[in-house]
């Protein structure tokens, strides 16, 4: 496993150590820059810390061991994938929003020029150890994926996602990252066929999704499924190995990025959705690389 600074092609060290006050020179362009040419910005110094209340939740019991994580959505104070009752979940569910709150004021500080066009999405808890988790290749998240989801469609919208090991045994976060998406996408494009006309509203009129599956995210969804199902393409990939720290956090496009969790356990994540438009220079999204590929619009 190499160590967390493998490469300042895929990894940039942040300084900003608060997650109220940038260090000097990270707010905006070099760094919005960086995240959009695929980087992951790793915050060394940033830690999410767990009040002594808080502290007991991180175990495995926290999970209903039917889901890997536990999710909380801000957008209806929804919280799911949980056992806990009574003060242990409402403990849960204010560490949640706690760490929602927070890396919402971090993405807003770093990246000003993506505050008012951020749509803050889902918060995650992953309790459960990475290694010996049963799944479907699907859900594998171990193997080479970019990030697409069946059920909730993106319509071309970025996925930002920020994370933030809390580990309290001193276990670092074990990951992957692979080759740019450039690279990647011809691999699999040739292999998908767009969608039949119409087949998006029928999948929505059928409750299949939550809201209008676009041609753009048909492909995504089959570039991640056959990009993990690939084990040829899974063992020859090149890649770069991560070390992840606990006490740090870190922030990367992850439709963009090719991503793998190798190992580790106690984990903190947040969603957030970019309009296209949004960005510095929208050629480098997932939806633009792929239009040119297709020679269409696909959202």
């Amino acid at each position: 496993m190499m160590e967390t600074i493998a490469s300042p092609d895929v990894v940039r060290v942040m300084r900003t150590a608060c997650w109220d006050a940038p260090a000097a020179g990270e707010v905006g362009g070099e760094t919005m820059d960086a995240l959009e040419r695929g980087q992951l910005l790793y915050f060394s110094q940033l830690s999410f810390e767990l009040t002594p209340e808080e502290r007991p939740l991180l175990s495995p019991d926290t999970s209903d061991r039917k889901s890997k994580n536990v999710v909380f959505d801000i957008r209806g104070a929804s919280l799911h994938g949980t056992g806990l009752a009574g003060a242990s979940r409402d403990r849960l569910q204010a560490m949640m929003r706690r760490y929602c709150e927070s890396t919402t004021r971090l993405v807003k500080m770093m990246l000003p020029g993506y505050a008012d066009r951020l749509e803050v999405a889902r918060t995650s808890f992953r309790p459960v150890r990475v290694e010996g988790r049963p799944s479907s290749y699907k859900k594998d998240d171990t193997r080479l994926h970019v990030d697409a989801f069946s059920s909730s469609p993106n319509q071309g919208r970025r996925i930002l996602r920020v994370f933030s090991n809390v580990n309290p045994y001193g276990e670092a976060r074990q990951w992957a990252v692979g080759e740019r998406f450039e690279s990647f996408a011809p691999k699999f494009v040739s292999q998908i066929r767009l969608p039949r006309a119409l087949s998006g509203m029928l999948l929505e009129r059928l409750r299949v999704t939550r809201g209008r599956r676009t041609p753009y995210d048909h492909v995504m969804l089959q570039l991640h499924d056959r990009g993990k199902a690939d084990l040829a393409y899974q063992n020859q990939a090149p890649r770069v190995s991560l070390l992840l720290q606990p006490g740090t956090t870190w922030m990367v496009f992850t439709d963009r990025v090719l991503h793998a969790a190798l190992g580790g356990q106690y984990l903190l994540e947040q969603t957030f959705h970019l309009p296209v438009a949004a960005m510095s220079c929208p050629e480098r999204s997932p939806l633009r690389i792929l239009e040119g590929l297709y020679g269409r619009p696909l959202a």
